[in-house]
């Protein structure tokens, strides 16, 4: 089986911009639950220790050129899986991409879509779809003008509000 995500960014020429809505995803991964143990990730140890496979492919693209924006759009103070998230964001820094972090009080007039995504080219949307715990249900392309509008402007306005991820402090 292959992996959307992954042949979004093979088949990107300009652009790809991921945006995530979610305080809590897939409670049950097991990288989750070993930070929850205490296990963290030392950017001065051993790439390998803390590099992973999906990185590869972000220093792929963003060296063909591809500029990859990743938005975060979270409550406060934040979930412990935010905390996570934050606390593993070095890697996709390092492998190219530009992330940022929105506080959901800040999006309140912001009309967002109702799934995370993927859009890339500003050609064609991935919707992800959730469970109410966080797993990934099912996975939807979408091509129609009027989505790539909507999803367009919703990021660029999150973007615009978001702190950058090297300024943002988890609260």
């Amino acid at each position: 089986m292959t992996n959307p995500v992954l042949e979004g960014l093979a088949k990107a020429r300009r652009s790809a911009v991921h945006l995530e809505l979610r305080d809590t995803y897939q409670p049950s991964d097991p990288e989750f639950i070993a930070w929850q143990n205490g296990k963290r990730l030392d950017p001065a140890a051993d790439r390998s220790t803390w590099w992973r496979p999906f990185l590869d492919v972000v220093t792929e693209t963003t060296a063909r050129g591809v500029v990859i924006r990743r938005a975060r759009v979270v409550s406060e103070p934040v979930t412990d899986y935010i905390r996570y998230e934050y606390d593993v964001t070095f890697p996709n820094v390092a492998a190219g991409e530009l992330v940022r972090w929105l506080p959901r009080r800040k999006a309140a007039d912001i009309g967002l879509p109702g799934s995370d995504l993927w859009m890339f080219d500003r050609e064609s949307v991935l919707f992800t779809h959730f469970s109410g715990l966080g797993e990934v249900v099912d996975r939807e392309w979408r091509t129609e003008p009027e989505v790539i509008r909507l999803v367009e402007s919703a990021f660029e306005s999150v973007w615009e509000r978001a702190t950058p991820h090297e300024e943002y402090e988890l609260v």
